[in-house]
């Protein structure tokens, strides 16, 4: 068995443990957290966004994912990891033609009235 360490940027720390059978990735250990999957329809789109209170990893769990993070607009492959810090503007679409899911963990307080909207094409600016 090995163990490799690896970082996002300023995030946390998230480890690849080889096994006899394959590996397995861990993102967090006993610290706040908050863990969901978010699928986007084909045409969908979040909010641009950011939040006060938590910083955000996504593991992009398919392929045609558009990413805006900051000032960067990302189309990462299947695998990839994004850490988003707090305050940081962001929002997922998908432009394939199949949804496209993200893996999130969330660091810090979870709290679904954090999200700050900045766009919505769905009118929840100001909600």
């Amino acid at each position: 068995m090995s163990a490799e360490k690896y970082s996002l940027g300023d995030g946390p720390p998230f480890l690849k443990i080889e096994k006899p059978w394959g590996r397995f990735e861990q993102y967090t250990h006993n610290i706040l957290s908050t863990v969901k999957i978010i699928t986007v329809d084909p045409g969908g789109t979040l909010s641009l966004q950011y939040h006060h209170n938590r910083d955000e990893l996504w593991v992009v769990l398919d392929a045609g994912a558009k990413v805006e993070l900051g000032e960067k607009v990302l189309h990462p492959e299947a695998g990839e990891k994004l850490f988003i810090p707090r305050e940081t503007t962001h929002r997922l679409s998908c432009e394939g033609e199949r949804p496209v899911r993200i893996l999130e963990v969330s660091f810090g307080e979870f709290d679904e009235d954090d999200i700050v909207r900045l766009e919505d094409a769905y009118g929840r600016i100001g909600s």
